[in-house]
Parts: structure tokens; C-alpha cells; sequence
């Protein structure tokens, strides 16, 4: 086997598992990847269903510590729980259940909340819990690395003179009423937008690793074939 033959075949195998490993790595996100202290956020949990000839059922997803999530945004075919601390109210988990099928492994869909980041936050660790019709039940709860991460939120220092992200500077003791509704709309509106330009910036990204992989596989088989006839000679 000549240089050109091993090196073709070593490319052939490394961008096989390279291309492997970007289909493969479809995890349970919690979207944005950034958001400041002190800021009113809509979050969305983006679940893709991975698993063949099975549905994604229910995904619980445990609130983050560092955030305050005052409401939840209707979806249908869907139907939501919501889990409270027994002594401040607040709600520590959000179980979303399928009232159809579900998701099958083609589909992904968002879930989305609304709340208010702490002023001290340093990162926001959300838990996730994905189950399936077959009852079998994914956890993305591990570390940074792990085959199944808990999604990870940057939380960054809030601009200078933002003073509570523009929503009137008031002091955390203020009362949750139509303030807190206000803001809470004003963020919904102002992310109704941004949000869909995620998915497609992550469809995006996904269509062009796809290509550059097959593209590479394409011009590695044609190494080798060129390196079959030479030998033959």
C-alpha cells in the first residue's frame, strides 16, 4: 500500500468519525447560552428526540439556581406541571408532557419560560430529564464533557447604569405585581423574534458541517481511486 493509499484511507476514517460525531450530538440545550445578572430572560429548553422507533413523552427540567421563572408559555399539544418551593413559592421544576405522540427521532421542539436572573449570578446549570415511550429515561444532568451534559448558561456582569435591564431600576425588593407582569412581557416581545433565529443559526451550523464532511468523504474516495489506477500501472 503506497503513501497515497494509507493517507486516503486514514482521512476516509477520520472524517467518517468526524461526521458521525456531528450527527450524534444533538443534546437537550437550554437557549440563550448568555445572559447578564439582574436581566429579565425568555428561556427556551430545545429538545431534540433522538432515539428510533420510540417518541420523547415528557422532559422535566429542573430551574437553574441563580433564576426566579414566574411563567411558563402555553404550547400545543403539550401540557405542563409546575413544582414549588413549599416556603418562598418558587417554582424549582417544570414537567412538560405530550398529550399526543410526542416528538418522533426527525422532530425537536422548544419549551419556553419567562424570568428574572439573579444580580449575583455567576451561571445558571439546568437539569433535564427526557423520557421516552418506552418509559426509558435520559438524564442530562452530567458535567462539561459528559455523554449527557446538563446545559449551561453564561451569565455575564450586567452593563453599566442597565439598572435592572431597564425595567425602571427599582431595588429587588420591589413586589412582583404588574411590574413584574410588564417585564415580563416586554421580554417575551422583544424575544419573540431572537428565538427562531437561534434554531436556525443551530440548522445553520449543522447544514454546513454536514456538507464540509460529505464533501471531504467525496474527495477522499476519489484519493483512492486515483491511487488504485496508479498502482495498477
Amino acid at each position: 500500500m503506497n503513501k497515497m493509499k494509507q493517507w486516503s484511507v486514514l482521512t476516509l476514517t477520520a472524517i467518517s468519525l468526524f461526521l458521525f460525531a456531528g450527527i450524534a450530538s444533538a443534546h437537550v440545550t437550554v437557549q440563550p447560552p448568555t445572559v447578564e445578572q439582574n436581566s429579565y430572560q425568555v428561556f427556551a429548553v430545545r429538545v431534540p428526540s433522538e432515539k428510533e422507533n420510540v417518541t420523547t413523552t415528557t422532559v422535566k427540567v429542573k430551574v437553574a439556581d441563580g433564576v426566579k421563572v414566574s411563567r411558563v408559555e402555553p404550547k400545543t399539544g403539550w401540557k405542563y406541571e409546575l413544582e414549588s418551593d413549599p416556603s418562598t413559592k418558587a417554582i424549582t421544576a417544570i414537567t412538560w408532557t405530550a398529550e399526543g405522540a410526542g416528538l418522533s427521532q426527525t422532530e425537536f421542539t422548544d419549551f419556553r419560560m419567562s424570568g428574572k436572573v439573579a444580580e449575583d449570578a455567576k451561571q445558571l446549570v439546568w437539569k433535564a430529564y427526557q423520557t421516552y415511550s418506552d418509559k426509558s429515561v435520559v438524564e442530562w444532568v452530567g458535567g462539561d464533557g459528559a455523554e449527557y451534559p446538563a446545559s449551561v448558561t453564561t451569565v455575564t456582569a450586567a452593563a453599566a447604569g442597565a439598572g435592572d435591564s431597564g425595567h425602571g431600576g427599582g431595588t429587588s425588593s420591589e413586589t412582583a405585581g404588574g411590574k413584574d407582569a410588564a417585564a415580563n412581557n416586554t421580554a417575551a416581545s422583544s424575544d419573540e423574534t431572537a428565538q427562531p433565529m437561534t434554531a436556525d443559526e443551530d440548522s445553520t451550523k449543522a447544514n454546513v458541517t454536514l456538507g464540509l464532511a460529505i464533501a471531504a468523504v467525496v474527495l477522499a474516495a476519489a484519493a483512492l481511486v486515483v491511487a488504485a489506477a496508479r498502482k495498477k500501472r
